[in-house]
């Protein structure tokens, strides 16, 4: 009985933490619809006096970004602003022919009027954290605005987000992302689902109770006297932009989350590129939690609800090693519910965990309402969308898991950027891009392998104890089947 009590405690601790995780969310959920509900009375610049308008310095992080890089400059070249009160930085670190061409575009730019410079560095020493330090050096702006390659502001972005500095004691304004390809494929559509949750849910719901949230590397600004205050810029984890924002919080500076200020971006339409932005993502996650868990339980100035908050967003990464372990555990857990008859009683008080999955679909549902709209139209669409993101997120949990434990083992990798594509209707094509990842790694046959097993999970079903089967757990295995399937057909026969 060693191994089957083993495989029910580590069963039962992975479904106490998502629950945990789910009542975080459920509290962030009340936190975001209380936000809503009320009015902003934050002070203000008063841009109608010039004297109010602060100089700003935008920064343009960049490698090897061929298909973007004209679309990326000429839409910041239309950002209204004082041309007298704003520089561009383009911190080039490109290896490949996008150099030359990009710096053509800024000499055309420049001609404009615009205080747009190409900056080069000899080496990638930090990858993007070490090209925005180094950018600083130089910057004239009181507030930096950072933009990825694959980021479109509006033309009035600096007005919608300058004026709230006003407040000396905010550190960052962060816009929420967009998605300008958000109907290209069920791939693209997951995506955004998972990122507008976060968007709307976490950071608006951490926000408007003080609670830490991350600057999300891209489509918002620092005050530069922040960024310095904090420490700087580091390159020690995959995700710098979670880095910096823990130290800074930690430093007393505040942020500001503007939910209606929406910035769209191209999201990744093949899966190699999801993965190794996922992967990223991930580890960093982890990484920032083995770096700023100490600090954050032991300072005397950090609320404990803060605390609680702070960990199980550092850790949020972790959910999926979580969730991988159940879906793994699931199927043997079958086999000894329906051998032991002692343990009867243990199986209905794990039934209760489903609450869990109750919890995450009325969470999110609050999320897609407040973009798509209400009605039962809508809900029914949202049911689609909530059961294909949450099996394909599933599907997901091998690749992240190992990227979890890399970051909480401290094994280092080198920061991969994410390949754009410069798409966003399924007219265009992304199949001759050159940075795509042309084999699919060892772990995706085991995503196969997966698929394979919760088809044994499924056929279990039929076969486990004397009452003609149990299907309990056949929706969950019909789930995973689909999600891990689906991973693995898509990155071997997509070749990406």
């Amino acid at each position: 009985m060693f191994i089957e009590y083993l495989i029910i405690g580590v069963y039962s601790i992975s479904l106490v933490l998502i629950f945990l995780y789910a009542l975080a969310q459920l509290n962030l959920l009340f936190n975001y619809i209380k936000a809503r509900k009320s009015e902003d009375d934050s002070e203000k610049f008063d841009f109608s006096n010039s004297e109010e308008i602060p100089f700003v310095t935008i920064q343009l992080p960049v490698y090897n970004e061929l298909y973007v890089m004209e679309r990326l400059l000429k839409n910041i070249a239309k950002l209204e602003y004082p041309r007298e009160k704003l520089e561009i930085q383009v911190l080039d670190d490109s290896t490949d022919e996008s150099v030359e061409i990009t710096a053509k575009l800024i000499k055309e730019i420049q001609k404009e009027g615009l205080d747009i410079q190409h900056i080069r560095r000899s080496n990638r020493q930090g990858f993007k954290a070490g090209a925005l330090k180094e950018g600083l050096e130089t910057a004239k702006g009181e507030f930096i605005a950072i933009f990825d390659a694959d980021f479109l502001p509006q033309a009035e972005w600096l007005y919608q987000t300058v004026p709230y500095f006003k407040n000396d004691e905010i550190g960052v304004v962060q816009t929420r992302w967009g998605h300008i390809n958000r109907n290209y494929s069920t791939l693209t559509k997951i995506q955004a689902f998972a990122l507008d949750a976060h968007f709307t849910l976490e950071q608006l719901g951490r926000n408007s109770k003080g609670h830490f949230i991350n600057f999300n590397g891209t489509a918002g600004l620092w005050r530069k006297e922040c960024i310095y205050d904090a420490g700087n810029w580091e390159g020690d984890t995959l995700t710098e932009d979670l880095d910096l924002s823990y130290r800074a919080q930690l430093k007393n500076w505040k942020f500001k989350y503007l939910v209606d200020v929406e910035t769209p971006a191209e999201l990744p339409v093949v899966i190699s590129a999801a993965r190794s932005q996922q992967f990223r993502w991930n580890k960093g996650g982890a990484e920032n939690f083995q770096k700023m868990m100490k600090t954050v339980i032991t300072h005397d100035k950090v609320p404990f609800r803060t605390k609680i908050h702070s960990l199980l967003h550092l850790l949020n990464s972790s959910m999926f090693t979580c969730i991988f372990l159940v879906a793994i555990l699931s199927i043997p857990m079958l086999y000894i519910k329906n051998e032991y008859a002692h343990l009867k009683y243990y199986f209905y008080v794990m039934s209760f965990f489903v609450i869990s999955s109750l919890i995450f679909f009325v969470c999110y549902w609050h999320m897609f309402k407040s973009i798509y709209g209400n009605g039962f139209v809508k809900f029914i669409k949202y049911i689609g969308s909530f059961f294909t993101f949450f099996a394909i997120a599933m599907g997901f949990s091998l690749h992240n898991t190992i990227a979890v434990l890399e970051g909480h083992f401290g094994k280092k990798s080198e920061f991969v950027r994410t390949p754009k594509f410069n798409i966003s209707s399924i007219k265009d094509g992304w199949k001759s891009n050159k940075y795509i990842k042309k084999k699919p790694s060892i772990s995706v046959i085991i995503e196969g392998l997966l698929a394979i097993y919760f088809v044994f999970g499924m056929y279990s079903a039929f076969i486990v104890g004397n009452q003609g089967g149990d299907f309990g757990l056949f929706p969950f295995h019909f789930m995973l089947f689909i999600g891990f399937g689906y991973v693995f057909i898509k990155s071997v026969f997509s070749k990406a």
